[in-house]
């Protein structure tokens, strides 16, 4: 089928990849645009890949409040220069993780921030489950690496399903980001705050505290 000039330029503007690049993968997606970014997709990481080394010191800090205040999200994001950071794409990509933030709740940023500990206490969990099943040793730990993939996607920011398009994830949308603006684009930190969160562990810490005190002071 023919493609327009104006196909190509949307795809373009969206992706950020070359004139010619963008033709071919309209062509050989028959003009499907969504299809056609996902063709595009691979070459946006390549891109992303090359600027690795680049300094991100520009950026910006975002915030949200949801619920009236029930749960508050802060994240920096950061980029190569403040042009970018000002631009459209990348203030929505911020808002965006804001709303992946909260809504999805993650612990870490990437695979590599999961505490040894923390992987190792989960994988245990997935390796006695399977155990209980007969299989052996080696089946078991097999079952839970593969388990363990879900957990990254659950636990890990960049690893989650974007909660606007669960075909997406998070470091699929940073990847389009770098080719469409040019830059490096890095999630350097976030915190979310839910009202009322821990309390309840934190009274019961300290109970325990206050019993083992009491315990030593009968002695």
């Amino acid at each position: 089928m023919a493609i327009s000039a104006t196909q190509v330029k949307e795809l373009r503007d969206a992706t950020g990849a070359g004139m010619m690049d963008c033709k071919r993968a309209l062509e050989e997606k028959g003009g499907n645009f969504d299809e056609a970014v996902k063709y595009l997709r691979e070459r946006g990481m390549a891109k992303a890949a090359k600027r690795a080394s680049k300094v991100a010191s520009q950026g910006a800090v975002g915030s949200y409040i949801h619920m009236g205040g029930k749960i508050g999200v802060l994240v920096e994001v950061n980029c190569e220069t403040d042009f970018v950071a000002r631009g459209e794409a990348f203030q929505e990509f911020v808002k965006d993780l804001c709303l992946q933030i909260c809504s999805a709740s993650p612990q870490w940023i990437a695979k590599e921030d999961v505490p040894e500990a923390a992987y190792q206490a989960e994988k245990e969990v997935y390796v006695k489950q399977a155990a209980e099943t007969g299989k052996p040793q080696n089946i078991c730990e097999k079952i839970a690496e593969g388990k363990m993939s879900k957990w990254f996607s659950e636990v890990c920011l960049l690893e989650q399903p974007f909660v606007k398009d669960d075909k997406k994830i998070i470091k699929d949308l940073i990847a389009e980001l770098t080719a469409k603006c040019g830059e490096k684009v890095v999630v350097r930190r976030f915190v979310r705050f839910q009202l009322g969160e821990g309390i309840e562990k934190e009274e019961t810490d300290f109970a325990a505290e206050v019993a083992a005190e009491l315990a030593k002071a009968s002695q």
